[in-house]
């Protein structure tokens, strides 16, 4: 075995840390935007918005059917939002023992029925809770309404999350060079 050398000269670098060099910054990522999937997300947070937003301005706080509405549309909106940072900042790719396209999948097939449920509680309870033509009514029509847009729209997503757990019209180095999503 060969003698280590008695006197060993040891240099140690750090590296630069000039404005924007920092390993750790977070970048939004423009291109998730423009995306399918991106785009779905932002019109489910605008349209979900939307929904909790017109029937907390009445007075559902006395019908139960609205608390269900008001659930569902709250929570959904909350786990939207953490699902638009992961993948705007590419979070997502930090985690990599996750299979993302999997969650997201089963994320907005469960939103899907969640918001099947709310819309049509929604529109059976419109008549019945308040009289035609009244502030009450139109908000609460204009919520149903909402309610089956953020429907379809988390249909969508499904499809779509669907079809990139599935694999369809890509391969593996297609899916990584674009981040995961279409």
């Amino acid at each position: 075995m060969a003698e280590f050398p008695s006197k060993v000269s040891t240099r140690t670098s750090s590296p630069a840390q000039g404005p924007g060099a920092s390993v750790s910054a977070l970048r939004p990522d423009l291109g998730f935007v423009r995306s399918s999937l991106g785009a779905l997300m932002l019109l489910q947070l605008v349209l979900g918005l939307l929904v909790w937003a017109l029937i907390a301005d009445t007075p559902y706080h006395l019908y139960p059917a609205y608390g269900w509405v008001m659930f569902v549309a709250v929570f959904l909106w909350l786990v939207t939002i953490v699902f638009f940072i992961l993948y705007l900042f590419q979070l997502h790719m930090k985690m990599y023992m996750v299979p993302w396209p999997l969650v997201l999948m089963i994320f907005n097939v469960g939103a899907t029925v969640l918001y099947i449920t709310a819309f049509i509680t929604c529109s059976a309870t419109v008549e019945l809770t308040s009289l035609k033509g009244t502030r009450p009514y139109n908000q609460r029509a204009a919520a149903s309404f909402f309610s089956c847009l953020v429907m379809i729209a988390y249909g969508a997503s499904a499809f779509f999350s669907f079809q990139a757990w599935r694999g369809v019209g890509s391969n593996a180095a297609t899916s990584q060079m674009a981040g995961g999503y279409a």
